[in-house]
């Protein structure tokens, strides 16, 4: 199988995975189900995803893929930090706030016996991945001069908080819908700029 068409069959196992899971919660999800749901074969089923965490592993990162994407090129590349942040923040709203990565929670919350489980893929693959870069993001910008941030750490906690906030819990409870591309921008927007000001540069 060429690389694209492998891409392209791990997407629709993937989308069929989500199905799956709505339907019947992550505790009676297996990797069969989903490979039925999928026209896929068992044996494609494991070697690619070895386990049922293995697969949701990888709907986890599929997910947080936009914003690592985004990271690791600015950091690779001259991006200047502030312009960097600027643009995550709607990146990141829109991954934490969606449907799939809702869905995910959901399921986490549900399934008692194994919530644990998939709540530690939910945050290795996600946010484990995704934290790390954005600390060193703000770093390169406090050793830039940009912002004042010598404890990077925080500040990458703070800057998630003002973005975030309360939305994902509300979300999951159902709370509030998916927000609008217009209240994505205007979140993004505002909590930049009250990041900014919390880590302004001295004098």
């Amino acid at each position: 199988m060429s690389t694209s068409s492998e891409s392209i069959r791990r997407a629709e196992i993937v989308d069929a995975a989500y199905a799956v899971l709505r339907e019947r919660g992550y505790r009676r999800t297996s990797l069969l189900l989903v490979a039925k749901a999928a026209s896929a074969s068992n044996q494609t089923m494991y070697r690619w995803f070895g386990s049922k965490e293995g697969l949701f592993a990888e709907l986890v990162r599929v997910n947080a893929e936009s914003a690592h994407t985004q990271l690791v090129t600015a950091l690779e590349g001259d991006d200047d930090p502030i312009m960097a942040l600027r643009a995550l923040a709607p990146t990141l709203l829109r991954v934490v706030l969606g449907d799939r990565a809702i869905h995910l929670n959901r399921a986490a919350a549900a399934d008692e016996a194994e919530s644990s489980t998939l709540g530690r893929a939910i945050a290795e693959n996600g946010r484990e991945l995704i934290l790390p870069l954005l600390v060193e993001l703000i770093r390169r910008a406090h050793a830039e001069r940009v912002i004042d941030a010598p404890d990077p750490t925080s500040a990458a906690e703070c800057y998630v908080a003002l973005l975030i906030g309360d939305l994902q819990i509300r979300r999951v409870i159902g709370a509030i819908a998916e927000l609008t591309d217009e209240e994505v921008s205007g979140r993004s927007r505002s909590a930049v700029d009250s990041f900014l000001r919390l880590y302004p540069l001295p004098g």
